[in-house]
């Protein structure tokens, strides 16, 4: 990003904390979590603490910062290097992203950009213009990639409740400001395990090492009774209703599936987990020590706010997180996908100065599509 776009993109962010540190949620036992962020082409300053909320105002006021994070993780000494900070306990966090959906509408709103010349194109092998394969791929998620990202996110809610007994209200649900959704789980029986258990819980989530035994198939002597049944709780209810369909259906069903056999069955197992299967970020859930985006604050990918979403069901991505302001302002945009943000459509734009509202012009120079005219 060059100096015009960082000065004015700056610009646009410190308006927001200045109008809208009531979005910000400064968490919980806020002297207790480390604190940091990112400066436009800057690197990360970590290890920050942070007493109050007037001491985070202070600090995006002051820095103006492009990205700011907060750990999920709870320490005696945040500021300290990591291997003195003297870890307590963690809040459990998901992250579902569209783009690890492998939707078929994705290379619809998918563009490369040549990293040595700049060539904007639909060519994800290589540049058109200088045939270099330094290629960074930039997406304008449309509505069917946030609502595949919402159903996952419901899924996992649902989930936590149903096999983990969590109390509704310990959950909370966060659009992340660019193409997806963090799961947060408070107060739970969770708060103090490890990396470990928490990379097992993830697999329990996303379905993965399963094994024919779990849903009735056994090698040797399998019986019709060993498998699900509709009404029973967890996977193995889930896995009755997606396999079966009906309760009619169950009887025949199971007829063929011992008649395939083991080996054949442990192909279904895994075809269901890729349909019932929650779609998280495992490393993301198992990371005791990741520092996660701000609630309230601004995603410098697009210049969206990540905000708590009070009705998933009815949250519009493209209106209820854009708060940048609505002056107009000239850009360069070279930016050949149409997107739509607070019910306005912008694009394609094929190398022309046009005149778009901020919070337009900020999502273009985010993404790369757009520069200060």
């Amino acid at each position: 990003m060059n100096e015009s776009d960082i000065k004015f993109v700056e610009s646009s962010f410190k308006k927001y904390y200045f109008n809208h540190f009531d979005l910000i949620k400064v968490p919980e036992r806020t002297s207790e979590r480390e604190f940091g962020y990112q400066k436009f082409n800057s690197g990360m300053v970590r290890h920050i603490s942070i007493k109050d909320d007037k001491e985070l105002h202070l600090l995006l006021m002051q820095n103006i910062p492009s990205d700011v994070y907060c750990s999920n993780a709870y320490y005696t000494f945040p500021n300290l290097p990591m291997n003195e900070k003297d870890w307590k306990e963690a809040d459990l966090i998901f992250d579902i992203d569209a783009k690890d959906l492998q939707l078929e509408c994705r290379n619809d709103h998918t563009v490369s950009i040549c990293s040595d010349c700049n060539k904007i194109s639909k060519n994800f092998q290589h540049c058109d213009k200088c045939n270099s394969s330094k290629l960074e791929k930039k997406s304008l998620p449309c509505k069917t990639c946030i609502d595949a990202s919402k159903s996952e996110a419901k899924k996992l809610s649902n989930i936590l409740i149903e096999d983990f007994l969590i109390p509704k209200e310990n959950i909370q649900i966060f659009f992340s400001g660019n193409e997806g959704f963090h799961v947060y789980v408070y107060n739970s029986q969770f708060q103090e395990i490890g990396s470990r258990e928490r990379s097992e819980l993830a697999d329990y989530f996303m379905l993965n090492g399963v094994i024919p035994e779990t849903f009735g198939m056994k090698k040797f002597k399998p019986n019709r009774s060993s498998f699900p049944d509709f009404n029973e709780k967890g996977w193995r209810g889930r896995f009755s209703k997606e396999v079966f369909g009906t309760k009619s259906k169950r009887s025949k069903i199971i007829s063929e599936l011992l008649a395939n056999g083991y080996s054949t069955f442990q192909q279904t197992i895994d075809n269901v987990s890729e349909k019932i299967g929650v779609k998280i970020d495992p490393n993301v859930t198992m990371d005791i020590h990741r520092i996660f985006r701000l609630p309230g604050s601004i995603n410098s990918k697009s210049g969206f706010t990540k905000i708590f979403c009070k009705d998933l069901a009815k949250f519009d991505a493209y209106q209820d997180a854009v708060f940048l302001n609505e002056e107009s302002v000239e850009v360069l945009a070279n930016c050949p996908i149409e997107f739509r943000l607070k019910n306005k459509k912008f694009g394609p734009f094929n190398n022309e100065k046009v005149t778009v509202p901020t919070y337009a012009a900020v999502y273009m120079i985010c993404k790369k599509l757009a520069t200060i005219a």
